[in-house]
This record gives C-alpha cells, sequence and structure tokens, in this order.
C-alpha cells in the first residue's frame, strides 16, 4: 500500500537529520545550505500546513533594509502592532498579528517550533512575538520578517526561515533600491518554487508612480513574476503614529483582505505554494543523494590508501620473514655460534647416524644459546614490521596531505598519521613471543613415536624450535631439502635436526604450519595498526549513513504522491461556495493611490 505524502515528508525529514556531509568537496556547500533550509521549511512550514490545510493563511512580509515593512503593516491594519525601528538592522524579533479567533493555530509550536512565543516586543530573533488583533481578518495572519539583506547574519537567517515558511510572500522593497540584486535573488527562488508573491514598491515620488512600477513589473515579467501583484506606495507622511494615509496603502489593503474573505482564493494560495515547496524538495534530492555517494567514493578512497599503505607493509613483512632475509646479520651469527663452524654442518651432511649423538650432547649442552638465537630472530622481526609500518604510516600522510579532503580530515581530528601509535612496539614484542611460543608448541606436540619424543627430549625443545624458526624464515614457495641453503647454508642445519628427528615427510608440513602461525600474528598487529589509524582520524568524523538510492526512491514515490495529494485537494476546494468579490486589486488599483499622493503635500519620507 503506498504511504501518504505526510509520511514521505516525515521520513525525509528524518533523513535530512542525519545528513553530515563533512568533506569540503566542491558542491558540499551548496548542498548542505539546501540541507538546513530544506529542513527547516519541513519544520516550519510544508509538514504542519499538509497537516492543517484549513489553518489561516500566512503572509511574510520582507524586504530590504528600510524598505518600510513595518510602517506598511501599521498602515494596513490602522494600528500600531509591530514597531519600526530607527537603528538598524530595524526589525529585531519577528512578529506574527492574527485574529483572535484563530489564537489556537499559533499558540503552540506547530510552525516555527525553533522560535519561543512572547507577547510583547523583543530584540531576541529567537523570539517570536504573538499579537492577537481584530485588525486581521480571521483565517489570515501577517508577519513581520527581519530584513533580508541585514548586517545581522542572524537576522538574515531568520528572514530566510520565516520566508521559506510562508504560504504568501508579501515583498516589500523602495523605489530608491527595487532593482538591488538581494531581492530579486529572493524573488527568483519564489518563481523556482512557484511560490504566490506580491511586490510592494513603497516611498515612490509622486511624479515616479507610473514610471517605477512600470519599470519594475517589466522586471517581473523577464523573472516569471508576471502573474504576482504590484503595488505602489506614494512617498508620503506618516501620521503621528507613524502610519500612513488609508488612501496610499488602500489598494494593498483591500487585496489582502480580499484574500481573507475568500476561502477558495485563499486555498488555491495555500496549495500552490504548498504545491511548488514540496516540488522544489524533489528537485533537491536528486543533488543531495549525488553529494552523499561523492562523500562515501572521497571517503572510501582514502581508507583505501591506509587499508592498500598497511596491507603491502604486511606483505612485505610476510615475504621478507619466508624468503631467507632474516637469515642474516645477528640471526646468522647467533646461529652459527650455537651449532659450530663449517667443519661440523658438514659433518652432519656426511655421516649424519655418527653425528646424532653429537649432536645431541651439544644441543643439551649449550640451551642457553639456543635462546640467544631466539632473541636474535625476535630482534630481527621487530625491526622488519617495526620498518614497514613506519614505511605505511608515512606513506599514509603524505597521500593524504596532497587530497584536500584527507587534508582537512587530518587538520580536522589533529591526528598524526605518519606517527604509529604510542603502544606498536610493544604490540609487536608481544605478537613475536606469541609466535615463538607457538613454534615450542608446535614441536612439542610432535609425540607421534616414542622414538621421536626421545629425540626431541635429547635436543631439547628450545634447540629444535629454533631450528624450526629458520626453517620457516627460508621456507620459500614450501622449498626445502639441500635448496634450503641461504645465507651461507644458515638453515641447513636446522634442516637436517628436523629430519633426523621428525623425518623429511614432516618437514614441509612443520615449516608451513609454523609460518601460518607467524602470518597470523603479523596480520594481527597490522590490522591493530591499520584500524587505529582509522579510528583516531574517523571517531570524531561524523559518517553519512543514509543509502542515496532509497533517498532517490523516495523522492520519486514523494512525486507521485503529491500529485495525488493535490489533486484531492483541489477537489475538495472546488466544492467550497464561491465568493462574489473577484474583482482585481492589483496593478490599477495603484492609481487611486497616485492620482491621492499627487495631491498630498510631501514633507518628509515615512517610517521605516
Amino acid at each position: 500500500m503506498t504511504q501518504p505524502l505526510s509520511q514521505m515528508l516525515t521520513q525525509l525529514r528524518h533523513a535530512l537529520g542525519q545528513v553530515h556531509l563533512s568533506l569540503p568537496l566542491p558542491n558540499t556547500t551548496e548542498v548542505k545550505t539546501w540541507v538546513s533550509a530544506s529542513g527547516s521549511q519541513l519544520d516550519d512550514y510544508i509538514i504542519p500546513r499538509l497537516s492543517a490545510i484549513e489553518a489561516p493563511l500566512l503572509t511574510v512580509v520582507g524586504g530590504s533594509t528600510g524598505a518600510g515593512k513595518s510602517t506598511l503593516v501599521n498602515s494596513i491594519l490602522r494600528q500600531v502592532v509591530t514597531t519600526p525601528g530607527v537603528i538598524r538592522p530595524t526589525t529585531k524579533a519577528p512578529v506574527l498579528i492574527h485574529h483572535p479567533n484563530d489564537t489556537h493555530w499559533f499558540s503552540t509550536d506547530r510552525v516555527f517550533p525553533e522560535l519561543a512565543r512572547s507577547h510583547d516586543a523583543s530584540h531576541n530573533p529567537r523570539h517570536l512575538q504573538v499579537v492577537a488583533s481584530d485588525s486581521v481578518s480571521e483565517g489570515m495572519a501577517i508577519l513581520d520578517a527581519p530584513d533580508i539583506d541585514s548586517i545581522d547574519e542572524e537576522n538574515r537567517a531568520l528572514a530566510d526561515q520565516l520566508l521559506a515558511a510562508a504560504d504568501l510572500w508579501l515583498f516589500v522593497t523602495s523605489a530608491a533600491r527595487y532593482a538591488d540584486a538581494v531581492p530579486w535573488n529572493y524573488l527568483e527562488k519564489a518563481s523556482q518554487r512557484s511560490a504566490a508573491v506580491a511586490v510592494v514598491v513603497n516611498r515612490v515620488p509622486p511624479a515616479a508612480m507610473k514610471a517605477v512600477p512600470e519599470h519594475l513589473a517589466q522586471m517581473m515579467m523577464d523573472q516569471g513574476l508576471g502573474d504576482a501583484p504590484l503595488f505602489a506606495v506614494p512617498e508620503i507622511e506618516t501620521d503621528d503614529q507613524g502610519i500612513l494615509p488609508l488612501e496610499a496603502v488602500e489598494p494593498v489593503r483591500a487585496w489582502v483582505d480580499y484574500l481573507a474573505s475568500n476561502q477558495v482564493v485563499r486555498a488555491q494560495v495555500v496549495m500552490g505554494t504548498l504545491d511548488g515547496a514540496i516540488a522544489s524538495l524533489e528537485k533537491g534530492i536528486e543533488p543531495l543523494a549525488q553529494e552523499i555517494r561523492e562523500q562515501t567514493q572521497t571517503l572510501t578512497r582514502l581508507t583505501g590508501v591506509v587499508e592498500q599503505a598497511f596491507t603491502q607493509a604486511q606483505s612485505s613483512v610476510i615475504s621478507h620473514s619466508s624468503d631467507g632475509s632474516l637469515l642474516r646479520g645477528e640471526v646468522m651469527a647467533r646461529w652459527q655460534d650455537y651449532v659450530g663452524t663449517g667443519d661440523f654442518m658438514r659433518s652432519m651432511e656426511s655421516r649424519l647416524g655418527r653425528a646424532r649423538d653429537k649432536v645431541t650432547r651439544f644441543f643439551k649442552g649449550q640451551p642457553d644459546k639456543a635462546l640467544d638465537v631466539q632473541v636474535a630472530v625476535k630482534s630481527g622481526l621487530e625491526v622488519l614490521i617495526v620498518e614497514a609500518a613506519q614505511g605505511a604510516a608515512q606513506r599514509v600522510e603524505t597521500e593524504w596531505r596532497a587530497d584536500p579532503a584527507g587534508r582537512f580530515l587530518m587538520e580536522l581530528s589533529g591526528a598524526e598519521a605518519g606517527s604509529l601509535s604510542p603502544g606498536f612496539q610493544l604490540r609487536v614484542e608481544e605478537a613475536i613471543r606469541l609466535w615463538q611460543d607457538d613454534v615450542l608448541n608446535i614441536v612439542s606436540s610432535q609425540t607421534a613415536g616414542k622414538r621421536t619424543t626421545a629425540r626431541l627430549a635429547a635436543l631439547g625443545v628450545n634447540g629444535v624450535g629454533v631450528s624450526l624458526m629458520l626453517v620457516a624464515f627460508a621456507h620459500t614457495a614450501g622449498v626445502t631439502g639441500a635448496e634450503i641453503g641461504i645465507a651461507g647454508g644458515t638453515a641447513v642445519v636446522g634442516q637436517k635436526v628436523l629430519e633426523m628427528i621428525f623425518g623429511d615427510e614432516a618437514i614441509r608440513q612443520l615449516a608451513t604450519t609454523a609460518g601460518e602461525s607467524l602470518t597470523q600474528r603479523v596480520e594481527q598487529v597490522f590490522t591493530i595498526e591499520r584500524e587505529h589509524v582509522l579510528a583516531q582520524v574517523l571517531d570524531s568524523f561524523p559518517l553519512d549513513t543514509i543509502d542515496p538510492d532509497q533517498l532517490l526512491a523516495l523522492g520519486h514515490s514523494m512525486s507521485e504522491a503529491r500529485v495525488s495529494e493535490m489533486t484531492r485537494l483541489a477537489h475538495i476546494v472546488s466544492t467550497l461556495p464561491q465568493s462574489t468579490e473577484l474583482e482585481s486589486v492589483a496593478m490599477e488599483d495603484t492609481e487611486v493611490a497616485v492620482e491621492d499622493a499627487e495631491s498630498t503635500t510631501q514633507e518628509e519620507p515615512h517610517g521605516a
């Protein structure tokens, strides 16, 4: 069963609340701005309006600094309900005026849930002053908003939020500033989302009451707003309360009263704006989904650098620990010191039977030197692992710093990707110790027969274990026997010792088992370090978990549900009683104001 549109919009709002887009990609700022604005519009307008389509029509009066918004509102209502400011920015806290019978619509947080309600004038932009007045017709509410070009950033953001929550945008500009860029940016947004808009050009000199409105009307036509009502208010003196003469604002006042009294027209305005707002949301979903994909792909690429660097380092350690590279230097010296001279090794090869007793006596008499070999093996492995890990860490830092997103992540977390974690050395030492224990356990477990047990006991577990370690180091691609002579034959004695105890057939499996154990221990060390490098960056980095495909599917379903819902609402509106007052109150009505203005002496401009 298809979900209702309201439920889909709630799902979208939840999804937008989970969006982070933390990486600074080319389109990130634009998309994040859309996410924030869309979330506010869903909270302030779309969701509450769809759930209460019969609520009063909300007209938001917005415009440039000093355009005279508050004076216009007071003049339309014929009483002072919002105070014009003298110091810019003029309007601080927004003021919402409604009919007393509509109080229940605005006394809760149904709209603007983030704004605290107040019944007194406030300079706190996060307060909403709510005024009940008989001057407003039932079914209509008027909101005096902050300046859209305020020098205060918080005021500008609030103006954006309030205008996005309007059923009707009543833009107020002046004859001196009607061509400014900022108002037209807002009007363009209104046109793009098919919002209901009306424009008031204020403070028009009587001599320009024809030229200014005509020029502004042409500009509106060019921007796709040719059907929007346009009113011209002359520059004329206010009374002691700062209210303009009735004849100066009568066209605007009559038009507002007409909307309030005509249920059908009011519903059509609400539906048109609501439909346009939802359609605008749908258009923004695809860019959001694409941005989430790009964020995920970028993060995957950066984490892939870490994965690849440490995987290659791990492979390097495994390779060098099985190709004979470790059978050099200190390891070879300690081993040769342990088993004796080359004459001894040749004796073993030529007379294995007679050498057995000699080997037995030799091993039993020198247990400390077997431990010396173990220490040398441990030291060699430590150096090999640490150097490989340091190389991986430095590679990560180099590649991340060369990438803007990687550099951002490092700066955000304060991480030093080129350094190993504080506990890395200790983990390496522990891993090698555990591996050497594994090898000794492998040797100890080989008790298939009395002869094997006896030989093992005679030679000592440590001595045989060391032999197996060295054979494992030289166990390249499973090669054993005479081919294992690497680093001057270092491992040959170990090979012969193992053959003597376990037999030739078992050597391959023993070496393989020891090698696999070492591989496992090395993998654990590098896995922990890799996770540490990623964690120190990503633990402070919020990840986007939204599935972009599901987001696109939601947008597609919303589009179909919107068409269906608007069709349903249009049918309901068609059954409402029609008003007989269908006279136009737009451009032509400004002629009354022009005639009155021409007969009025200009003394000083009216208030802000």
